[in-house]
């Protein structure tokens, strides 16, 4: 019920961190692989990784129109769709009174406006299909907050929701969207947020369980689980992925 042979996964933001560790799951489980992203140099090392087939589509989803001449992109290419992951994501750190309107709507436009146009155009390959699999990507900052990423919170608390209307939306559509709460990842943007946060990596530390920062392919089994038929009867699910943060008070 795990296999995923034959079936087709588009993943934003895919050419690494995050992405790319679940879009290695999903090719271990049998699935053919469409990255989109902008930066066409990184995803070189992605492409070799995930091997013959996988393609690369450029873009910087930008608005509704480039978002779905992405998704048909891939569904043309690789003859259909069968799965979505909207996991492109960004974050501007600042005390909350500091952001402008322009990097207030940055972060909007990237985390939230860009996934919903996403799951727009591929509805419409599912509902053909009959069946389809919406992967949402938040963050243990869905349901918690900071004092310096206003916007990245609100922009993931507000995926975490719009999977769950989608899901009640288009479930008479045999179409499960669920969301993944990620903890804190060992990534490039918590690399940057390490940088930038005097004392977080120790404090990270101190609050998880687990006692590690977690890595890309810890996300790969859940999003495995999440693409397949395995959850079939799962929608509008949060599951979070991160070795206890959430669960310690």
């Amino acid at each position: 019920m795990f296999d995923l042979t034959g079936k087709v996964a588009l993943v934003t933001g895919g050419n690494g961190g995050l992405g790319l560790g679940m879009a290695l799951g999903l090719r271990e489980a049998g699935a053919r692989i469409a990255i989109a992203a902008r930066n066409r140099a990184k995803a070189a090392e992605a492409l070799a990784a995930l091997g013959e087939g996988t393609i690369f589509i450029e873009t910087d989803l930008a608005d509704q129109t480039t978002c779905h001449t992405m998704v048909d992109e891939c569904a043309r290419e690789l003859g259909r769709l069968d799965i979505l992951i909207n996991n492109a994501g960004m974050s501007i750190r600042k005390s909350p009174q500091d952001f402008t309107e322009a990097e207030w709507r940055q972060v909007m436009a990237v985390n939230i406006d860009a996934a919903f146009y996403a799951s727009q155009a591929a509805y419409k390959h599912f509902k053909a299909a009959g069946q389809g699999k919406i992967i949402n990507i938040g963050s243990v900052m869905s349901v918690t907050a900071n004092a310096y990423a206003t916007p990245y919170a609100t922009s993931k608390a507000a995926i975490m929701n719009m999977s769950k209307a989608l899901a009640v939306a288009w479930a008479g559509d045999n179409i499960q969207v669920n969301t993944i709460l990620p903890g804190w990842i060992d990534s490039e943007l918590t690399l940057n947020a390490r940088a930038q946060v005097p004392g977080l990596h120790d404090a990270i530390l101190a609050r998880v369980p687990a006692a590690r920062w977690g890595v890309p392919k810890d996300l790969a089994g859940t999003a495995v689980f999440l693409a397949s038929s395995a959850s079939d009867f799962v929608t509008g699910a949060a599951l979070a992925v991160d070795g206890g943060y959430l669960a310690r008070a």
